[in-house]
């Protein structure tokens, strides 16, 4: 029986933990294709030395690989914050079906919130959004991670 969206977002907070203890923005991804879990991945901007190395695009690269294909048409990816304009942009371009995130990035959010790049009239590809999934305790693993900062 195929997992529930809050139980993808469950392993994707998992990830999102997992950056924080590594010292990375606590953001974290999960791609999911037929019911199967196809890649993990969290924020790994620092530890990586890459502005690009968020944690969608580290899942959409782990998943082309794994797959052997760079469109992943058919996939769904769960992220627990609301993707950049970059992240939007590559989930485009990597053809996701369905993209499920957590709470909003007022500050950045390329979804709804600042920016909807996913609706421009232009794309030759729509994605299906889900948000506000378990978005209290995705704000909450962020919201934490920038207090100890402090």
């Amino acid at each position: 029986m195929p997992m529930t969206d809050p139980e993808y977002m469950q392993l994707a907070l998992e990830q999102a933990r997992a950056a924080a203890r590594a010292g990375e923005v606590p953001v974290g991804a999960v791609l999911v294709l037929d019911g199967r879990v196809v890649a993990r991945a969290a924020n790994r901007t620092i530890t990586d030395g890459d502005p690009t190395a968020h944690a969608e695009i580290v899942a959409l690269r782990a998943a082309a690989k794994e797959l052997g294909n760079y469109r992943l048409g058919g996939a769904t990816l769960y992220v627990t914050l609301e993707p950049c304009a970059m992240c939007a942009g590559a989930v485009v371009q990597a053809r996701i079906a369905r993209l499920v995130y957590g709470c909003d990035d007022l500050k950045g959010g390329a979804v709804r919130s600042c920016f909807a790049v996913l609706d421009h009239p232009a794309l030759n590809h729509r994605v299906e959004v889900a948000s506000g999934v378990l978005a209290e305790e995705c704000a909450a693993t962020l919201q934490s991670f920038f207090a100890a900062r402090r």
